[in-house]
């Protein structure tokens, strides 16, 4: 077999009907209720299950507490129908309605320690609970992003506290669902990976995508644990590659995105994540890339590389600071709107977004911020960086009186400005494209002062 030949262990899911499960997903966050809503339109009856009382009243009141575009429309189809529930038991949902849960998701957070290591107490904490309550038979599978050997420790607290002997497996079912897009990425995958160590349990899974059109991949379980985080710190790793050519564009004059451009049509290498920006953020990528960095280091292997990629990702979040730096003289005093503050589109999601960066930038320089976004303002408001930001409703109640307008975040609303409108209100004609998503020469041909990412 040629290693480009497909693998034996790899295939299509067969589109003949399965049985369906009784689930329990633990963990609502943005994996767990995505997981939860997609399962159950699948057919699946499932039970989400919280710690947080506020956030199960929010959802058996029929509201979502994330913005997730679609999965509002999931949520209520399947709660209608009777195969959605919610709870904050574990010990409930493993046992909602009389009907024993025999799939369990681990789909709790995995937050960054200092050290960069992943905090895996609460999946412990939920691998214990599970194994409290257990009954029969029952596939516990890790969907929390975790690091290599995570599913050995789930075994080991489940094995310590299940002194009734009930039969289990422990799974790995890497998520690969990003924000903004996560309905579709979970129901129209590239592909489903899942590690095991029985066939009964790769005979479950299978039966969990059952309808699900995608390559499935089936591995051991360390392999699985070890392709979420080889898969976003690759991804990190072109995103850091294409802002460090930027520098260099920038330093020449050439142009970063015919320079990707030709990059891109090279089919070995695609154009996906070459874009040049002010960076990287969110919730996966930076603590995901912490932590293979930290589990290499652990085991031995010094993993250089992805420290340089967060390197150069801290340092392309100071792009949009060097560049009111170059262009505005003294800053005390002076007024730069961001137009964007969640860490991407479609999405309120305000963790590790670059945005924080800028913010607390520009405010240690005396500088006045003010700042839109159309889904994250709430968000934002709760950060104590953002405390001192004035809070607009839209692009033009930011560049009124602004010395420099920001783009952080390419929202669509942004792409259909009226830059005539945005003139007349700065005070100082600059604009600073964080993510290239304008024209250079329809600017400057405007007026404007216009700098870009790698562009002349």
């Amino acid at each position: 077999m040629t290693r480009e030949s497909r693998s034996s262990n790899e295939s299509r899911h067969p589109k003949t009907p399965a049985p369906r499960h009784n689930v329990c997903v633990v963990g609502t966050g943005y994996v767990g209720l995505v997981t939860g809503a997609c399962l159950s339109e699948l057919g699946h009856r499932v039970v989400c299950v919280d710690s947080d009382p506020r956030k199960i009243a929010v959802l058996k009141a029929g509201r979502i507490p994330i913005y997730e575009p679609g999965l509002s429309e999931l949520v209520r189809r399947s709660r209608k129908a009777g195969r959605l529930h919610f709870t904050g038991s574990i010990k409930e949902g493993l046992r909602h309605g009389g009907k024993r849960a025999d799939v369990v998701f681990i789909a709790v957070g995995t937050p960054p320690r200092p050290d960069g290591s992943a905090d895996l107490s609460a999946v412990e904490a939920v691998a214990a609970e599970v194994a409290r309550h257990m009954t029969d038979y029952t596939v516990i599978v890790d969907k929390s992003t975790v690091p290599v050997e995570t599913g050995e420790w789930v075994k080991r607290t489940v094995s310590r506290i299940n002194k009734r002997g009930v039969p289990y497996d422990v799974v790995s079912n890497p998520e690969f669902l990003a924000e903004g897009t996560a309905v579709k990425d979970f129901l129209c995958p590239d592909r489903v990976v899942f590690g095991v160590t029985s066939p009964r349990a790769e005979k479950a899974m299978r039966e969990i995508y059952a309808g699900i059109d995608a390559p499935f991949l089936v591995t051991d379980v360390k392999s699985a644990e070890l392709i979420k985080h080889a898969s976003n710190s690759f991804l990190a790793t072109k995103i850091s590659f294409i802002n460090a050519v930027a520098h260099l564009c920038e330093k020449v004059g050439a142009d970063i995105e015919l320079v990707a451009k030709g990059m891109g049509l090279d089919k070995r290498i695609g154009p996906q994540f070459l874009r040049a920006g002010v960076g990287f953020g969110g919730f996966c990528f930076p603590k995901d890339l912490e932590a293979f960095y930290w589990i290499s280091r652990q085991k031995g292997y010094d993993f250089t590389m992805l420290k340089d990629v967060k390197e150069v990702n801290e340092l392309q979040k100071g792009w949009v600071m060097r560049k009111v730096e170059e262009n505005l003289w003294n800053l005390e005093g002076k007024t730069v709107g961001l137009l964007g503050l969640a860490f991407k589109p479609n999405t309120d999601d305000m963790r590790f977004a670059p945005s924080i960066d800028i913010v607390k930038a520009l405010l240690a320089r005396g500088v006045k911020v003010k700042a839109c976004d159309p889904v994250a303002l709430e968000r934002a408001r709760e950060l104590p960086e953002m405390k001192r930001v004035k809070f607009c409703k839209d692009a033009y109640e930011v560049a009124k009186g602004a010395d420099a307008l920001a783009l952080v975040t390419e929202w669509p609303a942004f792409a259909k400005l009226d830059f005539k409108k945005i003139y007349r209100l700065m005070s100082n004609q600059l604009i600073l494209d964080g993510r290239n998503l304008y024209d250079p020469a329809a600017l400057r041909g405007a007026g404007f002062t216009y700098c870009g990412v790698g562009r002349h």
